[in-house]
């Protein structure tokens, strides 16, 4: 059975209960009302019977029982004497309803015994019996001692039945009627209370079909079925952020497999070129360019430069899976003016007629590892090299900013497209689709500059200078002491 029919089977259960009780306690004060009035009538005619029977010193007037018929008209009267014989029987009767005689008992001696020694007319027992006659009406009968005999009076109780059964009918009638409109207006109610208790059936239902974004509509906090869907929002809300940390996770491992998957790509693809060409100089050399002493070592010389690129790029992916697996670094305190002051000599040694421009602003210092830090600058000076024309001048620029070491690379080329502005650091990424893969790298130096700041819990970032070329800049967390000076 369901809540709403518990419910409502139990309320009907009450107002069935409480109009009984109620019907019950009414038709018996009602009863005990009319029986008492036929009693008071009883008692009034007994009196007049006994006044009228006895002679004020308590002698026997039989002369006046002929008269009993007028003194109580329709009561049922009957004088008797110490042995039970009836000495006069006036059978009083309604006019319009004749009625039979009622049945009374065979012997009142013991009535007439029990009142012995009473005063005239004292009342000795009042019992109702059944009419002589089958069918006839039930009669209230009042039996009262006198000297030398008893006075036995009756009424029928036609009208007091007839009252009583009217009013059952009636009770009958209205507790029906009760119970029916109980029954509609109970359940009109116990929908209306069990209203939130169906939302929250259907925002389960919604859920359970995938919308973990349903809710339930806020109710009273201080009702049950309110604290009830409260917590119900809660768990939802917990389950709702698991779900999606899940989906995160689902989406991140899947972006983690697809890049693993284009990594492996990459690589292979630019081992490829090297491994191709390897294997075309050993395939002349095997042919017999051995013996031709000048083809022999331009062929030994291409070889070599091959390996060497393979060992360069071999070099790099090991470094930054190592990058990505989150290894410790040899960290130590780091003079990064000087780091940078070592990567723009060298690259000077590299290409001569390049103007490079080194600015350190105050003492910049940060927890790392100084081989990693100057790998940065390197990557970022032969980006440079790569990207803008011979002779072009770049400006290497270390200072602190809020609070963070900043390493400022800016040159004079082509310059980074906004669009691309962060696809730069991803690897095997190559801005200008024409240049050869002979010529232009690998496609891994921005990278690693990109891992290694990560790994010192910086960042790196690109953008197009003002006047034409592009600005890299790497922020580090500055070493605690050290001095703030603006950019």
């Amino acid at each position: 059975m369901s809540l709403r029919a518990r419910l409502l089977a139990a309320s009907l259960a009450l107002v069935v209960v409480g109009l009984g009780a109620a019907d019950v306690a009414t038709f018996h004060a009602l009863r005990s009302f009319l029986y008492q009035r036929v009693d008071d009538q009883l008692s009034a005619a007994s009196r007049s019977v006994t006044r009228a029977v006895f002679s004020p010193d308590g002698a026997f007037a039989a002369a006046q029982l002929r008269q009993l018929g007028t003194v109580v008209p329709g009561v049922y009267v009957q004088v008797r004497d110490q042995t039970d014989q009836p000495l006069v029987t006036v059978e009083g009767r309604a006019r319009d309803a004749p009625e039979s005689a009622p049945k009374l008992p065979a012997h009142t001696a013991a009535l007439v015994t029990a009142g012995g020694g009473t005063p005239p007319g004292q009342e000795v027992r009042t019992l109702t019996r059944p009419s002589e006659e089958r069918g006839g009406p039930r009669y209230r009968v009042r039996v009262s001692s006198v000297p030398g005999g008893a006075i036995v009076v009756a009424l029928p109780l036609r009208e007091t039945s007839a009252t009583l059964h009217r009013l059952v009918i009636i009770e009958l009638l209205v507790t029906v009627g009760v119970v029916g409109a109980a029954g509609v207006l109970g359940l009109w109610l116990v929908r209306l209370g069990l209203r939130p208790l169906v939302d929250i059936e259907d925002t389960a239902a919604t859920i359970a079909a995938g919308d973990l974004s349903n809710r339930v509509l806020r109710d009273d906090d201080r009702t049950e079925v309110g604290r009830l869907g409260h917590a119900l929002n809660v768990m939802l809300g917990t389950i709702d952020v698991a779900f999606e940390e899940r989906r995160a996770s689902e989406e991140a491992a899947r972006a983690s497999e697809q890049h693993v998957r284009q990594f492996v790509a990459d690589a292979s693809h630019e081992l490829r070129t090297p491994v191709a060409a390897v294997r075309a100089y050993s395939e002349l050399y095997r042919l017999g360019a051995d013996r031709h002493p000048e083809d022999l070592a331009r062929l030994l010389s291409r070889i070599e430069q091959e390996a060497a690129r393979m060992g360069v790029l071999v070099d790099d992916l090991l470094l930054l899976t190592r990058l990505d697996e989150g290894r410790p670094l040899e960290r130590t305190a780091v003079d990064v003016g000087a780091v940078a002051a070592d990567a723009v000599e060298a690259a000077r040694a590299v290409e001569p007629d390049r103007p490079i421009a080194l600015d350190v602003t105050g003492s910049v210092e940060v927890w790392g590892d100084r081989d990693r830090l100057r790998q940065v600058v390197d990557n970022l000076l032969a980006n440079v090299r790569g990207h803008t024309p011979a002779g072009a001048s770049a400006d290497v620029r270390v200072a602190t900013d809020d609070g963070l070491a900043v390493i400022e690379v800016a040159d004079r080329g082509s310059g980074v497209a906004e669009d691309e502005a962060t696809r730069v650091f991803e690897r095997f990424y190559r801005s200008d689709a024409g240049r050869s893969r002979d010529h232009g790298g690998a496609g891994l130096g921005l990278s690693i500059v990109a891992a290694i700041a990560t790994a010192h819990g910086g960042t790196a970032t690109a953008a197009r200078r003002a006047g034409g070329g592009a600005v890299f800049r790497i922020e580090l967390p500055l070493l605690d002491g050290t001095a703030d000076a603006d950019v």
